[in-house]
């Protein structure tokens, strides 16, 4: 059976069965020849087929381009009846097939047939009974702005589309020249309507030209910068042959380099580098990458100070009162930089001291930092460390990276523009780690006095002295810096501020300061010490003055407010009282009789050390009918459980010399809490306080409220050294503790706290358990020496 198919005046008799030629990535149109390379032996089947009968073949897409041997399920059902005109058979087995598009056909159904596939196709013209000629129009214009816009297509395309002799095969030959994906050519080719297929054309070509007019825009700038660049380098070029011709080399940039290294006074082998940079900078292209790298270099070199430094004039007693000026107390930083003050008098180049301020939060070690720096008349420099974790930023990037710089030691030298500066690296003890190095680790060689005199940066790769630096860091803890590091520093403690030391300091500079940023004369303002003191008590609880500074700047706002809400004639002199506290401040966060120093059953005063500080800490002990079991709570740490485990050893040890039942392990249940059981605690110096307060709980003899004790507990009952006295003690003084029991270890470090604790509390220093439970539950003959262990007296 055969199939008559029309193409405008042309008629066609087909058969109704005709070779079917997957097409991949590929779809063929009407009218249009196209040269196909025929290579599987399916296809290549159903040409010899073809050519055999009567030339016919179904041309039609695969649905999906990798399938090698596509069965029914893989193929279109909307394709194009094609004629062989030509076939060349090439030496590798494929061959070259030129066919032409007569009409569009539609399956009805395919057919395998042995060794390919054959398809009973029927005609499936397109409609065109509307003409879409003023789209079609329209499609075209755009058509030849994409021709004109497309690399591949030449411009002939645009005329012979244009000259094709009816609308249908203008549409076709737009279609076949599109280079879209197979989809959207196999929806152009199954558009049922002439106007179907032009409106699919004209949104194809819209979205195609938006792609092709950037891509024609981003072409432009790239060869527009591009011939930019050339022409400066000609131009540049140009004139260094000028230069030259006229004698004027001195002109040229890289000459005042050279003018500048000459005037500078550098080490040789800085020298030598330096000029052997300019030499292969004077050889390279401006527009060379490197080029960029080796004036970087210089840059730095000539920017770095190398021999210029401060005249420093060795006067104690000048920086005596400069630092008595910026800071009240701290008496161990102000004598241990006064000494330094000293050989600097004495000797022309000390070694220079690493000094490490360890405190808690607000008690000034950063702005010490600056006073040193004033005291010695030199510059001042703050590198803040709080989360570096990048081993280059202390050592610096090699030069072998886009953007690399020296590291942050070498920048801060450069902005300080001498070799002898004051450099404070802030909170030391926050540096991070993580793949790309350990930046505590490359501040060894910084902080080492041995070695600082040939610090190596990696973008510099020339030694540069640091000899003369003097480096301060501040620390809130030393358990986030690592020994190595620790050792090369001398460390200063910063306990903490007394109450008393705490009105000094804001009578001498908060208030002042305070009332003059908020634009009040301080002579008109009257706040008196008890003022001072109830904000201190009632409204902070902290061992430095950074609270305490942010609620006299609250109090400062106040008075600003109510100064302005007054007329002019009116402004008086303010006095502040007391009792105006609650009316200006709102209500006290704290309570000053919150820690009661009553004495309690089962309830001990240990003492801990925070990076904010000391603390003083109560430990409750409650005995409960049960099975021996422990309970331990207050978010403790596994070193504090470790402690309670041990005092409860140590209790069932003694318990027939304490009058305590020998298997009450056995019938009772014992639970320990900390207060405040949000916060994380940890450590050993709580052992003798939970031992106390067990021995409490199991013999109803109450723990004096007055008493504070620290220290590290045995099984065998000895009481061990522990660490942060001097925080501790203050801390034990500002909640109003009398007695503090302390480690005879420990007895040597009460010579070095202030003199107002040692003057308001008495110390107790042990060596075993027995003596601190004499000393917290037993008799009180009267007389108690502050460096023995004889009971107390209330």
């Amino acid at each position: 059976m055969s199939v008559t198919y029309i193409r405008d005046t042309e008629t066609f008799t087909v058969p109704e069965r005709l070779p079917v030629l997957p097409l991949r990535d590929l779809v063929i149109f009407p009218y249009v020849v196209t040269p196909l390379i025929v290579g599987r032996p399916a296809t290549l089947a159903a040409v010899e087929t073809a050519l055999e009968e009567d030339r016919f073949i179904f041309l039609v897409a695969q649905r999906a381009a990798e399938v090698e041997e596509p069965a029914a399920a893989d193929l279109h059902r909307t394709g194009v009846v094609g004629r062989i005109g030509q076939i060349t058979r090439l030496p590798n087995g494929t061959a070259r097939v030129l066919v032409e598009g007569i009409a569009r056909a539609r399956v009805t159904r395919y057919a395998p047939t042995g060794a390919f596939v054959r398809a009973v196709a029927v005609p499936a013209p397109i409609d065109r009974v509307t003409s879409p000629s003023p789209r079609l129009r329209g499609a075209l214009d755009l058509f030849e702005e994409y021709v004109a816009l497309h690399r591949r297509l030449p411009a002939e395309v645009a005329a012979m589309v244009q000259g094709a002799p009816n609308e249908e095969q203008r549409a076709y030959g737009v279609a076949a020249h599109l280079t879209v994906g197979t989809d959207r050519r196999q929806e152009l080719l199954e558009a049922d309507s002439l106007e179907t297929l032009v409106d699919r054309l004209t949104a194809t070509l819209t979205t195609e030209l938006d792609l092709l007019r950037l891509e024609r825009k981003i072409d432009d700038d790239v060869r527009g910068t591009l011939f930019r660049n050339q022409r400066e380098f000609y131009l540049q070029e140009q004139l260094r042959a000028i230069h030259r011709e006229l004698g004027e080399e001195d002109a040229d940039d890289l000459s005042e380099v050279e003018a500048q290294l000459a005037a500078k006074a550098l080490p040789e082998t800085v020298m030598t580098r330096a000029r052997r940079e300019l030499r292969r900078l004077r050889k390279m292209s401006p527009m060379s990458p490197e080029s960029t790298v080796a004036r970087g270099f210089l840059d730095w070199v000539l920017a770095l100070p190398w021999t210029e430094r401060t005249a420093t004039r060795p006067d104690v007693a000048r920086a005596r009162a400069a630092l008595d000026e910026d800071h009240y107390g701290l008496v161990d930083v102000k004598e241990r930089i006064l000494d330094y003050i000293a050989v600097l008098a004495l000797v022309d180049r000390p070694e220079s001291p690493i000094l490490c301020l360890v405190g808690p939060p607000g008690v000034g070690k950063t702005s010490l930092g600056r006073s040193i720096a004033r005291a010695l008349g030199r510059e001042f420099v703050r590198m803040s460390l709080g989360g570096v974790r990048d081993e280059a930023e202390i050592r610096g990037h090699r030069r072998t990276y886009i953007g690399a710089m020296p590291g942050r030691v070498v920048q801060a030298m450069r902005r300080a523009g001498v070799v002898n500066p004051v450099i404070l690296l802030d909170e030391i003890d926050k540096l991070g780690a993580d793949y790309r190095g350990d930046p505590a680790a490359a501040l060894l060689e910084v902080l080492d006095p041995e070695q600082n005199r040939a610090f190596n940066d990696h973008f510099l790769e020339v030694d540069y002295d640091l000899s003369d630096v003097l480096f301060v860091t501040t620390a809130n803890s030393l358990a986030g810096i690592p020994e190595p590091l620790r050792d090369r520093m001398e460390i200063i403690r910063l306990p903490g501020y007394l109450d008393p030391e705490k009105i000094a300091i804001a009578r001498r500079f908060l208030i002042p300061k305070q009332l003059e940023r908020n634009g009040i004369d301080r002579a008109r303002v009257e706040i008196g010490d008890d003022v001072i003191s109830a904000v201190i008590r009632g409204y902070t609880r902290e061992a430095g003055v950074r609270e305490l500074e942010r609620r006299i700047a609250r109090l400062a706002r106040k008075l600003a407010r109510r100064d302005a809400e007054e007329p002019t004639a009116e402004r008086q002199r303010i006095v502040v009282a007391a009792s105006e506290l609650h009316a200006l401040l709102g209500a006290a966060p704290f309570d000053e009789e919150d820690r009661s120093l009553d004495d309690k059953v089962g309830v001990a005063c240990g003492l801990a050390y925070t990076s904010a500080g000391g603390e003083v800490l109560e430990i409750e002990v409650t005995v409960l009918p049960g099975r021996g079991k422990l309970a331990l709570t207050g978010t403790l740490g596994d070193v504090m459980k470790e402690s309670a485990s041990a005092a409860l050893s140590y209790t069932r040890s003694r318990a027939q010399a304490l009058g305590i039942e020998r298997d009450f392990h056995r019938t009772r249940d014992i639970h320990v809490h900390m207060p405040a059981g949000a916060t994380p605690k940890d450590g050993p110096s709580a052992g003798i306080a939970i031992a106390t307060a067990l021995v409490s709980a199991l013999t109803g003899v109450p723990v004096r409220g007055d008493v504070a004790m620290t220290g590290e507990l045995t099984l065998r009952g000895r009481v061990l050294a522990i660490g942060g006295l001097k925080e501790k003690s203050v801390a034990a003084h500002r909640c109003g503790v009398r007695h503090v029991v302390i480690p005879a270890a420990n007895a040597r470090e009460l010579d070095e706290l202030p003199e107002e604790v040692r003057n308001a509390v008495v110390f107790h220093p042990v060596k075993q358990m027995d003596q601190v439970l004499a000393l917290a539950l037993g008799a009180v003959p009267a007389g108690a020496s502050t460096h023995a262990s004889a009971p107390l007296a209330h």
